[in-house]
Formats: structure tokens, C-alpha cells, sequence
């Protein structure tokens, strides 16, 4: 068809079609997804290797839409599965194939509240041709100029203005025909942080578990290897492999991991389980900014909890090296944040991510009751910006905040990932391991600190891993708190 004077050219149009079963239903956006990439990949490879292209080449990405007209009388206790008010309501979907049992369980929940199909077709969002070659390995679009013609002018590319967080941050109005979101994220948003997984941590989101254990050192990621390779060993595990650095991959516990060449700014290991309820552990390094960088782009897979496992100072004189935090409330003076969520959005405790927590310190330490106290504090964590703060004025600096806060333990990450699992709907928790006591004069110096992740990271790590073992046994809908919902939310997760 011909726009003005420019030719163009799409994939063959197909109506729109109502579906009753969740499975059929994404069954077609597979197959409207595929038709769409397989188009654009074969246009591309086309004007790249032959003539100069005429025209334009577009598709776009499918979208699930659905119409109420009544409020549904759901369960109460379900924080997700419905629309909250009668109209309608559409998200654009990216990679289905990825997202396939997700989409089925959301889809299937909101045809059985509201007893009514929904509508499967195709949206008016343009897919960027960069999100579609993504799947193939052998392709990529060139930087501009490098092609023998404008880019722009031949492809979409990624859109700003509908590459946002509107949604999850609450701002995002309805579309010029009164079109509500169904879903927390646009498919180029999802689209964008796939590529940027892929940078930031050298492995497929396709690898990604449920279960998202955050940590600042290497140290952690020796371990876990290890336990992987136990696990792996052990056939009642329920662990069938082990995914690291540029997507290697073992599923016999004594085969060697390649080494890559580099080491990817937050490298990420993967102990899957065939239903994806198995645990990632990524080393996001140190810094509010990895940690809201990480956070920001995982939250798009809708993991079912994220929990940081880090080093801390300790900030009591009661406490000792290698004792635990447990988090209650979050201090935010690391400032990353503060325009998407500001400072003064109280950040809860999740009760589900709590008890998991207590309950794997003490079975992992053997304490129990009253005895627990003497290694695990639950408390107030800062997290700052600031890596040197101990060297700003004593009384009148962060120290004086820190007292008055009653905080028990200062990091550079906790408040972020929790911060942005509430943002982003994802549940969250916290649990610090004191590395060192500076205002106490216990430094962490080189002799100190060797001897501390010596006896330390093997056992804080498998309090994580634990905790992630028990919150993978609750039921979803449990998990997904109310507390982590807005008064007018999107149906799907």
C-alpha cells in the first residue's frame, strides 16, 4: 500500500480473532510475533546485501486487548488477574515464546474474572527492526552511516516515547481512544531491557530464573558455582543445569566451565530448573547505579522475588564480624532513585520474603528463638552513594542521619534493589553480612577481610539460596502481596 510517495511495505494482514483458552491465545501472538521478525529479519538481510532499498518495511508487534463492561467480583485476596474498572484494556506483547507461561497465567486468570475472550491482534506499534535481528545471532544493525542507505528511513527504530517506565511509575495516561494498559511494560520497553541483559550480564534472559539473589562481590559467585556443581550431583535437587558467562552451559557437576575472555560488568550465573523456579545470582558490583541499572531491566522478565546478599558495615557496637542483617526498613540517601520514587514512599517489609529469610538464618546457623539474636539484627540498612562516608564530619554529617535513624548497617545497594522491587511490583528482601565496623575502628583491611570471606560468603550465600528454595514453594498469588499494588494497576503481574 503507498503512504504519500513512499511504498510500504508490510507482512500479510490478518483480523483480529477472540480467544477463550489462554494456550490458543498465545499460540497466536507466537505465531503474529514470528511472522513479524521473519519479515523484518528478511527485509533487512535483503537491503543490506542487494540493491539500495525503495520504500519502507514495517511491521508491528501483536497485542493482547481486552473489553469489560461491568467490574468483575474477584477474590479479594488476589492483588492481580483483573482490569480494576470496565473498558478496555491492551498491552503490545514481545517475544511470547519467552514470556509463554507467563502469558498464559495471566491471560487465563483475566478470562476467568471477567468471563468474557480476549482479543488477539495486531497493534499500531511499529517493531524496531534493531529488537527484531536480536534473535539472530549471525545479524546486527550497523551504526548510522555504515549502510549504504539511512536507516531511518527504510526501518523503525527504537521509539523514546514508548521505551518508558509511564506505566509502573503510574503516570501513563489512557491512549487517544480511551485504551487503559493491561500490562506493566510496552513491548519495546520489554524489548530494550532484553538487549540490555544480554550486555550487562553475557547471558540469554531466556536463562533467567524466578529467584534473583543480588550480590557485590565475586567472592559469592565461587560459591554458588559450587553449590551448583553439588546440586547438579544430586538427582533429587530438582536442579537439571548450570548457566554462566557467554551462555555456557553444564549439566554434569565435574565438566568444566569455559572461561570467557572478559568478564561482562555484572556477571551472572543461572541454576535452572526446568519450570524456571531455579535461582539466578548476579554479581552487580558495587554502587546504587549497577544496582538500579540490573534492577531496571530485570524487573521486565516479572521475576517471582529479588533478594540482595551483600557485605555491609555494621554500625552497633553489639554487632560482630560476620554476623547477618535482616532489613526492615531502608534509609535512602543513595539518591538514584528519588525522581521515580520519591524519598518519601515508605518502602515495607514483605512478610513472605521475611519469614524465608529468619527461617534459613536458623536453619543454616542451627539457633533458633532468643539464641537467633546472637548473629541476626533485623533493623534499619542506609544505603549512600558515598563509598568513603566515614570521612565526612563525624557529628555533623551521615553519622548524625544514621543515629537518628536508628540504622544497624550502611551498604551502597540494599535500598535501591528494594526501592525498585517495590517500584516495579517485584518482591524483595534483604539480607547483609557485616564485613566491617568503622565507626568502631574495625576497618576492612587486607589481612581482616581475606580471613572474613574465608569463613563468611559460603554460609551467607546458602542463607540466600535457602530462603529462595522456601519462597519458590509458596504459591504465586500468596507471594504477590497486595501491599505492592496501587489503586488503579494493570491486570497482568
Amino acid at each position: 500500500m503507498n503512504k504519500g510517495q513512499v511504498t510500504l511495505h508490510t507482512p500479510e494482514a490478518h483480523p483480529p480473532e477472540y480467544f477463550s483458552d489462554a494456550r490458543a491465545a498465545v499460540d497466536r501472538l507466537c505465531a503474529l510475533y514470528d511472522q513479524a521478525v521473519d519479515f523484518l529479519c528478511a527485509s533487512f538481510e535483503a537491503a543490506m546485501s542487494g540493491p539500495a532499498p525503495t520504500g519502507r518495511f514495517r511491521a508491528y508487534y501483536p497485542e493482547v486487548r481486552i473489553t469489560t463492561t461491568s467490574f468483575a467480583k474477584v477474590d479479594s485476596r488476589l492483588s492481580f488477574g483483573h482490569v480494576s474498572e470496565p473498558g478496555t484494556h491492551a498491552t503490545t506483547i514481545t517475544r511470547p515464546d519467552l514470556f509463554r507461561n507467563y502469558l498464559v497465567q495471566q491471560i487465563e486468570l483475566l478470562i476467568g474474572n471477567h468471563d468474557v475472550p480476549v482479543r488477539i491482534g495486531l497493534s499500531d506499534t511499529p517493531m524496531p527492526v534493531h529488537f527484531a535481528v536480536a534473535r539472530d545471532s549471525e545479524m546486527a544493525v550497523p551504526h548510522q552511516g555504515a549502510a549504504g542507505f539511512t536507516l531511518r528511513d527504510v526501518f523503525d527504530v527504537p521509539d523514546l516515547g514508548v521505551t518508558n517506565d509511564a506505566i509502573i511509575n503510574g503516570t501513563a495516561g489512557p491512549q487517544p481512544d480511551g485504551t487503559e494498559p493491561l500490562g506493566p511494560f510496552t513491548a519495546q520497553r520489554v524489548d530494550y531491557s532484553l538487549a540490555r541483559l544480554s550486555h550487562y550480564t553475557a547471558t540469554d534472559a531466556r536463562h533467567f530464573q524466578n529467584h534473583v539473589l543480588f550480590t557485590n562481590y565475586q567472592f559469592y559467585v565461587t560459591e554458588f558455582e559450587a553449590y551448583a556443581r553439588a546440586a547438579l550431583a544430586d538427582p533429587d535437587s530438582g536442579y537439571t543445569s548450570l548457566v554462566g558467562v557467554d551462555n555456557a552451559e553444564i549439566t554434569d557437576p565435574g565438566a568444566p566451565f569455559e572461561q570467557p575472555l572478559k568478564l561482562p560488568q555484572m556477571p551472572t550465573y543461572h541454576l535452572k530448573r526446568a519450570d524456571g523456579s531455579g535461582i539466578t545470582l548476579v554479581n552487580i558490583g558495587v554502587g546504587p547505579s549497577n544496582a538500579k541499572t540490573a534492577t531496571d531491566h530485570i524487573a521486565v522478565l516479572r521475576p517471582h522475588a529479588w533478594i540482595m546478599v551483600g557485605h555491609c558495615a555494621g554500625l552497633r557496637n553489639s554487632q560482630t564480624l560476620g554476623d547477618y542483617v535482616l532489613a526492615h526498613a531502608y534509609l535512602r540517601e543513595d539518591g538514584i532513585l528519588d525522581a521515580e520514587l520519591p524519598t518519601w514512599v515508605p518502602i515495607p517489609a514483605l512478610a513472605e520474603i521475611q519469614i524465608a529469610l529468619e527461617q534459613a538464618v536458623a536453619e543454616v546457623t542451627q539457633l533458633t528463638g532468643y539464641d537467633l539474636k546472637r548473629v541476626m539484627r533485623t533493623g534499619t540498612v542506609a544505603s549512600v552513594d558515598n563509598r568513603n562516608w566515614e570521612l565526612r564530619d563525624y557529628h555533623s554529617g551521615p553519622v548524625q542521619h544514621l543515629s537518628l535513624s536508628r540504622a544497624v548497617a550502611l551498604d551502597m545497594e540494599s535500598a535501591t534493589i528494594a526501592a525498585n522491587g517495590f517500584r516495579f511490583r517485584v518482591p524483595y528482601g534483604t539480607l547483609l553480612c557485616v564485613s566491617d565496623k568503622p565507626l568502631q575502628g574495625e576497618l576492612k583491611l587486607p589481612g581482616m577481610a581475606s580471613e572474613f570471606y574465608n569463613t563468611q560468603v559460603a554460609r551467607h550465600l546458602m542463607i540466600g539460596i535457602r530462603a529462595m528454595e522456601m519462597i519458590a514453594r509458596e504459591p504465586l498469588e500468596r507471594l504477590h502481596s497486595r501491599k505492592l499494588r496501587s489503586f488503579q494497576e494493570t491486570a497482568f503481574l
